[in-house]
């Protein structure tokens, strides 16, 4: 079967829970994953055709397609600060945002010390911010942290793919027993997460593609408590932080302001609250000045 003819199959299957771009996109994406076509090859080869066996592999990730699979878990990987991650429905999607947060500590790393620094990664989940923070920082310690089993395998094998080695720890930050032996007289430059942040009030919000793929472990919080999470880390980050050390977080976009007072009553300093690239709150840091 000629791919042009795949590819309208994709347009005629997908057309009404897509839009057109993105159904072509989706196609380019998989033509390249699994024959290393990029779109340009197949602009100059409209007549390239694939085997039986290979239009079945096809299908089957249009078939996922039209029950809204994310692409990132058809492909069991995806692209993330100009690198490649394994996906698996045990780790968030990780998300252009997200990018954001890392090169703002990237940029604040580079700045301010050309010593060792020690950074700590917590909800590390698929490792996208670990891994990038390793691969760019040369004179950076990284440790990230989680309390799924299944998500630190696809961290350490993101970290092996990306070679670059991170001490990843199995524990609960809202746990002290789990973790206070393995940070026993160590303290930290820099503390990073993105850990749960979404009410279950902003569900009726949300994607099916969301909603009914990603881990919701590490998407969800309760209405009545949101901070859950931001609350134990701060509270961990304020002993675990050297002084004039940095805590960053990505953040639910309507919880700027508790965010800034969390951080202040808990004797940060410097605070900066910043927008992601849709203009929305998305991360917050803090400077630990006592």
């Amino acid at each position: 079967m000629k791919l042009k003819e795949t590819k309208q199959l994709f347009q005629n299957e997908l057309t009404g829970l897509y839009d057109v771009e993105e159904i072509d996109n989706f196609f380019y994406l998989i033509v390249e994953f699994y024959f290393g076509l990029k779109r340009i090859s197949l602009a100059l080869n409209p007549d390239f055709s694939i085997s039986e066996e290979e239009q079945k592999k096809i299908e089957k990730a249009l078939q996922d397609l039209k029950k809204e699979k994310p692409i990132q878990y058809i492909l069991c990987e995806t692209e993330f600060f100009g690198l490649v991650f394994k996906t698996n429905p045990h780790v968030l999607i990780p998300r252009p945002e997200t990018e954001e947060l890392v090169e703002w500590i990237l940029n604040l790393a580079k700045s301010t010390t050309n010593s060792t620094i020690n950074i700590l990664d917590i909800g590390t989940g698929s490792g996208c911010i670990a891994v990038s923070v390793a691969k760019n920082l040369v004179n950076a310690n990284v440790f990230a942290l989680d309390v799924s089993e299944e998500a630190l395998e696809v961290a350490k094998q993101n970290a092996k793919i990306n070679k670059v080695s991170i001490e990843f720890i199995k524990a609960d930050i809202l746990n002290a027993e789990s973790w206070s032996s393995e940070f026993k007289n160590m303290k930290f430059d820099i503390i990073v997460s993105n850990p749960p942040y979404v009410r279950e009030l902003e569900k009726e919000k949300m994607k099916s593609n969301v909603l009914n793929y990603e881990p919701h472990l590490a998407l969800f919080v309760q209405n009545d408590d949101p901070l859950l999470f931001y609350k134990a880390i701060t509270e961990f980050a304020v002993n675990n932080l050297k002084l004039n050390g940095n805590l960053f977080f990505e953040i639910n976009e309507y919880l700027g302001r508790q965010m800034i007072q969390l951080l202040r009553t808990n004797n940060f300093d410097a605070i900066e609250l910043k927008q992601d690239i849709f203009k929305k709150d998305r991360m917050i840091k803090g400077t630990i000045v006592k």
